[in-house]
């Protein structure tokens, strides 16, 4: 299956100023693109790429003064596999868990366990242990809140979408990544591209999506508490601890967006054959 995805962006800043974009597919899934466009950054400016702590690949640039795009297109190849659920996956003890994991059992900005650890035990103290509990969480999480554009807001935490009952997938992540810490399971928050593929079209326009991972078995596994069901498609473009570590865009001065548009299709070869033949 051959996925075609990318970004056009479009921000203007007041003066020269540092910022920082997580945008593009994780370098997990390198091996799968067969086709990348050059990156469009108008007007050109000097783009550099650093990892960050959670080996996440991120561009750096000084946005002149004015409006600034940036805008790629690419195919990825995919196995058209659903997302994996393995039921006897268990959890790892604390005790046991690698070093690099456990600070995915801490609070963080939008995750604040200590304020949901009560509420957590409550709910799940008495479900089965591993898999089944994190999806026990998720559906939670998906019957508990109800999902909706109009209802975003870029404060919102974990326990304050429990409470309101509201949110948009970075919220449905949030409630749900905090709910796990607090089960002493670890949890990272991610997004992406998650095109309509093998489910009705969404008439609302493309945007990332967010999702979450929870570590079983000595590794990590992808969940989802805004669609709560298994999707085909998903390309990750980064994790981290909550949104506040992986913004697609962070400038170190004021800046408005003015656009941000997102595609997610599934293509057939010749649109690949067509790309590649333009682009030699």
């Amino acid at each position: 299956m051959l996925i075609r995805y990318g970004y056009d962006l479009r921000f203007t800043c007041q003066q020269p100023t540092a910022t920082v974009t997580l945008l593009d597919a994780h370098d997990d899934h390198a091996h799968q693109i067969r086709y990348a466009s050059p990156l469009v950054a108008e007007p050109g400016v000097r783009v550099t790429t650093y990892s960050d702590t959670f080996g996440n690949t991120v561009r750096r640039f000084v946005a002149p003064t004015g409006e600034m795009r940036f805008s790629s297109d690419s195919i990825i190849e995919d196995s058209g596999a659903l997302d994996p659920i393995v039921e006897d996956a268990q959890e790892v003890p604390p005790a046991e868990l690698p070093n690099e994991t456990l600070i995915f059992l801490l609070a963080s900005r939008y995750c604040e366990t200590d304020r949901l650890s009560q509420i957590a035990w409550d709910l799940f103290g008495a479900t089965p242990r591993g898999w089944a509990r994190v999806q026990a969480i998720c559906d939670f999480v998906n019957a508990h809140m109800t999902f909706g554009y109009e209802y975003a807001r870029a404060t919102r935490t974990a326990f304050e979408a429990f409470e309101e009952r509201v949110g948009v997938c970075r919220d449905f992540a949030h409630l749900a990544v905090a709910l796990c810490r607090c089960m002493n399971i670890p949890a990272r928050y991610a997004n992406g591209f998650l095109g309509d593929i093998g489910v009705p079209p969404d008439p609302a326009p493309m945007d990332y999506n967010a999702w979450f991972e929870a570590y079983l078995d000595g590794r990590w596994y992808i969940f989802d508490a805004r669609h709560n069901i298994p999707r085909i498609g998903r390309i990750t473009v980064a994790r981290g601890r909550d949104a506040a570590d992986i913004s697609l865009i962070t400038s170190f001065g004021p800046h408005v967006l003015n656009q941000f548009k997102v595609w997610t299709e599934e293509v057939d070869i010749s649109v690949l054959n067509d790309l590649l033949r333009r682009s030699a």
